[in-house]
């Protein structure tokens, strides 16, 4: 198998974007594919501008392919903070040994809304202030969802390392759930 060249790479990258956005292979494959045609002809020189470009447009069709499931997962994800406290964020990052399949798979488990939000915020690097005006929310509740989708990656993280599991949790949220 030869491997992928520049413009495959970007694509399945953005693929991957679109589908830890969606959960959803076919609207994950059309989010890349359309933002992938801006990329066609692009001079050099407007290389980076395009790139980043086209992954926006790949973020706003995942999306909006899942606008209704967005806005009820919201709505859990109040519920959720109504019961229990929002877990303090730690400075934690997954251990070496966490494979890209281990780490999508602890990704999807989450919930759509919060799972939206640490993709947004974590893996695209965008202020909690534009992952609000792109999930169409509030500010408050992006960041408390922000909280929760990174206890929930780091427990499901955790659950799938065998010996190193409690050194993935960060401190402090390893007894979250039972308060």
């Amino acid at each position: 198998m030869q491997p992928l060249n520049h413009d495959e790479r970007e694509a399945a990258n953005l693929y991957w974007l679109a589908y830890l956005l969606t959960g959803d292979h076919e609207a994950s494959i059309d989010a890349a594919v359309n933002a992938s045609e801006l990329r066609d002809g692009a001079s050099a020189f407007f290389s980076t501008w395009v790139l980043r470009w086209s992954r926006m447009i790949a973020i706003s069709k995942a999306l909006a392919s899942v606008r209704g499931e967005l806005r009820e997962s919201a709505g859990r994800t109040q519920e959720r903070l109504a019961r229990q406290r929002v877990p303090r964020l730690q400075k934690w990052t997954p251990g070496l040994e966490t494979t890209k399949i281990q780490l999508e798979r602890a990704l999807l488990a989450i919930d759509v809304f919060p799972r939206c939000v640490v993709v947004l915020a974590i893996f695209e690097g965008l202020p909690l202030e534009d992952v609000a005006k792109l999930l169409d929310e509030n500010l408050q509740l992006v960041a408390k969802a922000h909280a929760v989708g990174l206890q929930d990656l780091a427990s499901n993280l955790a659950s799938m390392q065998p010996q190193a599991s409690q050194s993935l949790i960060p401190p402090g949220l390893g007894n979250l759930q039972h308060a």
